[in-house]
């Protein structure tokens, strides 16, 4: 699983300095052919570098500022090497560089090359140039580093799933929170939340598009919200309708869109009786609901499940004049 959190951590993990062990830089493993990296990328404020080709080694470095290829790059290129050199060397060392530097002061070296280049260019280059120093540079007496082997400890590392609004990501709970604030304050703005809490007989299938899509641009994907509420109520695939009412009042039941639609049919056909090519017809309503959560007439042209049996003309015969009303109860009962 690509888990951004667990991501974040172990780069944060990598990043404690730990000076009880003498740490000063460390490497990700990516076993994924980088694709892991590339994959993170843009989701952290961290910018992991790839490798590189293998560093130039110290001699030609300054090889490359005595014949002033790219002089000033190089020189703090130097200075970097330098720098790294001064965290890691010992003590024993700094008696070494002594024979070439004031007190073996490898830092204050660093930080005075710049000038030193520009103001005694014969002197400086002298000096990085002795073979010896060289050497030195390379092979100069490390500070011991410190394993620490931890047998008791328990490294724990924790995970949660995060969902993104927009440009931010939130916690499922903290969501949900979002989404029952903007029902709550948007039914008078948003049409389609209104007819679902206020004017169920008004459910149909050019409003359930007008509730998406305002939901999407407000940043509620009706993914991330079956998500959500799958984390929080543990209820898979709850349908839109539901979690609209639920946010607007929290008595009101979270459904699948079968558990809606099975319990809308039964409102709807209370005290009726059906002939058996009308249950046909009926579990074909069903199945189109299940999918859809409303139901128009252009439906039993427009559907293929409808239109390989005949369409509206067909549908119509079926039920006599009782199509129309029976459409009207069933959306009512969708949204009521």
């Amino acid at each position: 699983m690509k888990s951004r959190i667990l991501w974040v951590q172990m780069l944060g993990r990598g990043t404690r300095l730990c000076p009880e062990i003498s740490k000063t830089h460390f490497t990700i493993f990516d076993c994924f052919n980088g694709t892991l990296i590339e994959y993170f990328r843009n989701a952290t404020d961290f910018e992991v570098q790839a490798s590189l080709t293998e560093p130039l080694p110290i001699e030609r470095i300054i090889e490359n500022i005595y014949q002033n290829v790219d002089r000033d790059y190089h020189v703090q290129v130097l200075v970097k090497r330098l720098r790294r050199i001064e965290k890691d060397m010992s003590g024993e060392a700094r008696e070494k560089f002594a024979a070439f530097i004031d007190d073996g002061d490898i830092g204050k070296f660093a930080g005075e090359l710049a000038t030193r280049v520009k103001s005694d260019f014969i002197k400086t280059m002298k000096l990085l140039r002795d073979k010896n120093f060289q050497d030195l540079l390379v092979n100069y007496p490390r500070a011991r580093k410190i394993f620490i082997k931890g047998y008791e400890v328990v490294d724990e590392v924790s995970s949660e799933v995060m969902i993104r609004r927009g440009a931010d990501y939130q916690k499922p709970e903290d969501y949900l929170d979002a989404f029952a604030r903007f029902v709550r304050q948007n039914p008078e703005q948003i049409e389609a939340i209104r007819i679902l809490l206020e004017r169920p007989r008004s459910w149909k299938p050019e409003v359930l598009g007008e509730l998406r899509k305002k939901l999407r641009l407000n940043n509620f994907d009706e993914s991330d919200l079956q998500k959500a509420h799958k984390l929080i109520y543990n209820k898979a695939l709850a349908d839109i309708i539901s979690m609209v009412k639920h946010a607007a009042r929290q008595e009101e039941p979270i459904l699948t869109a079968a558990e809606r639609v099975d319990r809308a049919m039964r409102k709807a056909t209370a005290g009726k009786t059906f002939t058996q090519e009308q249950q046909k017809w009926l579990g074909l309503i069903r199945e189109h609901m299940v999918q859809n959560l409303t139901i128009d007439l252009s439906d039993f042209e427009d559907a293929p499940i409808f239109a390989t049996k005949g369409g509206l003309g067909r549908a119509r015969k079926v039920f006599t004049v009782d199509l129309e009303p029976l459409i009207e109860e069933f959306n009512y009962a969708m949204a009521a």
